[in-house]
């Protein structure tokens, strides 16, 4: 498995494999999984090279932070790169009551309360450091402040400044003692990216489906200012939810809803020319986000050793510059996009 070395801006160096492993799947986000198999998948990814591996309390209410935990148990530290996410406290509850309702399942009975305060940060790395087993987290990101969460402008910048006036402190402090290496914000807009790169000495973001195949508009603005800055980028989300993978079936997924005819359509239009390369959408997608250079690793997620295959195979497939180059000439593709030439 290939790696990347990333110099944060703060001076750490971090060696991210290029395929990283999200673990909101093994959370039991949208199906339980049964924890033997969710061992299997994480072994099936360290044996296929993986050593990057995202987790947050959110996913599962602290299941996925603690399946990592048994998984991790007796490797050596040094030997892989673990990130985590502040932002949500989880606080007791009644079942009926818990966070995630239809959307995660066999989870404890936990309710998410945000907190991007000072306090609320360093409670959140404490409580992730005992269900990780870990004494140091490599990087951590601030998590979901951004309007798809918040529901307004108005209440994402309301914690946008909670974050820059008191939370950031905490992660400063962290890194300064070396309990973390990183910092950023983990969210789906690139607006809030920006708004706390400007503001803020960060140094690497997780962007989940804001730079994929099917949208580059953070190539305006962001993305060339993490350039400008060093600051690194993990994407998420590279398959939109579910359509770059699926491709543009009835019923297909984007941005965790039902993609729209326009979305649809636009995809139709990205396969076909793939298909005339004799390319797959999926592996079209996986590769692409890695052509820019501040992006240090992609997280499809996997919850079978199936799909871990499947994701390894897909970032492997050698993708021809014509249809990169094919993309561009139909409008498909943002012409300052870098990709190979």
């Amino acid at each position: 498995m290939k790696k990347r070395n990333f110099k944060a801006p703060s001076g750490a160096t971090i060696s991210f494999t290029e395929l990283g492993f999200g673990t909101a799947p093994i959370g039991n986000l949208y199906k339980a999984v049964d924890p033997e198999e969710a061992q299997k998948t994480l072994e099936a990814a360290w044996k296929a090279g993986i050593r990057y591996y995202d987790t947050a309390p959110l996913y599962g209410l602290g299941l996925s932070e603690t399946r990592l935990n048994r998984f991790l148990f007796g490797k050596k530290r040094k030997d892989y790169v673990l990130s985590t996410k502040v932002g949500r406290l989880l606080e007791v509850c009644d079942p009926k009551q818990r966070t995630g309702i239809g959307k995660f399942f066999d989870t404890p009975s936990r309710r998410e309360i945000y907190d991007y305060s000072y306090d609320g940060f360093m409670r959140s790395i404490e409580f992730s450091l005992e269900r990780l087993g870990v004494d140091s987290i490599d990087v951590v990101f601030i998590h979901d402040v951004d309007v798809f969460n918040h529901k307004t402008v108005a209440a994402r910048d309301a914690h946008v400044k909670t974050i820059l006036n008191s939370g950031i402190k905490a992660l400063d402090k962290l890194r300064s003692e070396k309990v973390i290496k990183a910092y950023g914000g983990g969210v789906n807009e690139w607006e809030v990216c920006e708004i706390l790169t400007r503001n803020s000495d960060v140094d690497i973001f997780l962007l989940a489906g804001r730079y994929t195949l099917l949208e580059q508009e953070s190539l305006n603005s962001f993305l060339p200012l993490c350039e400008k800055r060093g600051i690194g980028i993990v994407l998420g989300g590279p398959y939109n939810s579910g359509i770059l993978a699926t491709g543009p079936k009835p019923g297909a997924w984007y941005n965790y809803d039902r993609a729209p005819k326009a979305i649809l359509d636009r995809v139709a239009r990205i396969e076909a020319v793939c298909r005339r390369h004799k390319v797959k959408l999926a592996q079209a997608a996986l590769r692409f986000p890695m052509h820019h250079k501040n992006v240090v690793s992609v997280i499809p997620g996997g919850v079978s050793p199936r799909e871990v295959a499947l994701n390894v195979a897909t970032l492997d497939t050698k993708i021809p510059k014509a249809l990169w180059k094919d993309l561009k000439a139909e409008g498909l593709l943002h012409q300052d996009a870098p990709v190979p030439r």
